[in-house]
């Protein structure tokens, strides 16, 4: 299983990533030394956001979407 997902930063921006394991990939994005540098700069992050796809394939193609995404957008999906 694989997931897109919505983090929210500290600086209230909002990253776009996916993974196929969500709890590892958050810890690292608050934790790990090498990574997404946009997040090492922003912590702490937190999950806003996820949703599960069934492939990499998709995951990948659902990630593209949530990139393509305007901020306004992002927030309403969350629904912050």
């Amino acid at each position: 299983m694989f997931h897109a997902y919505i983090l929210k930063c500290n600086d209230g921006t909002l990253y776009v990533g996916s993974t196929n394991d969500l709890e590892r990939r958050v810890h690292q994005h608050n934790n790990a030394k090498n990574g997404a540098h946009y997040t090492k700069i922003r912590r702490p992050v937190t999950l806003a956001y996820s949703e599960q796809c069934e492939t990499y394939a998709d995951v990948r193609r659902r990630e593209g979407e949530l990139k393509r995404l305007t901020r306004a957008e992002k927030i309403k999906l969350i629904g912050v």
